[in-house]
């Protein structure tokens, strides 16, 4: 246990640090904002000083971030992002939010190889959003077809019945599901 206080501790003087820096704050910029002295800040950044919390959460707001962002854990055994491949509906998807993001978002990309299906519209509660990277993306929305090209992107209410798909070739878009998205959308794949 003492392993990982010390690998948590030394990951939060690094973190401190980072951000410093990434703002372009001297010791004495972070300092003046978080009330402590130069000394001190650059005593818990080198790990020469234990920092209590009370210094911990002046520097996080100082720094514009939360006292549980600073000091959360993150399981990074595995950042490489694989494909889920759903060949019956000619999709592979990339997850690329791990975790609900803001308000529940998921953001994912998409390859689509097969055509939008009549048979395949869904409605649900939300919005979807999504971008086309490359090729071109037919939208069924409600009556609608609608073509969407690279570099174009689209957004629309999922109450409407809708499905989407490639047109004339493999396409790829990015796209951002809300919760009742997700699940409609993203949960068929394997």
């Amino acid at each position: 246990m003492k392993q990982d206080d010390d690998a948590l501790d030394t990951l939060v003087r690094k973190r401190i640090r980072a951000l410093r820096v990434a703002l372009g704050w001297s010791l004495d910029d972070l300092a003046a904002r978080c009330y402590l002295s130069p000394s001190t800040l650059s005593r818990i950044e080198t790990g020469q000083r234990r920092i209590g919390l009370d210094q911990l959460t002046a520097i996080a707001r100082a720094l514009g971030t939360t006292l549980d962002q600073l000091v959360e854990t993150v399981d990074d055994e595995d950042v490489v992002i694989r494909p889920r491949h759903d060949e019956s509906r000619g999709v592979s998807t990339w997850i690329l939010s791990r975790g609900p993001g803001t308000q529940g978002v998921t953001v994912a990309r998409m390859r689509l190889t097969k055509p939008a299906r009549p048979d395949a519209m869904n409605a649900h509660p939300g919005h979807d959003w999504f971008t086309v990277l490359s090729g071109t993306v037919t939208l069924l929305l409600g009556e609608r077809r609608i073509v969407v090209e690279t570099g174009e992107a689209a957004e629309f209410s999922t109450m409407i019945p809708h499905a989407f798909g490639s047109d004339d070739g493999p396409a790829e878009i990015l796209c951002m599901f809300d919760h009742d998205g997700r699940r409609t959308h993203l949960h068929q794949a394997p």
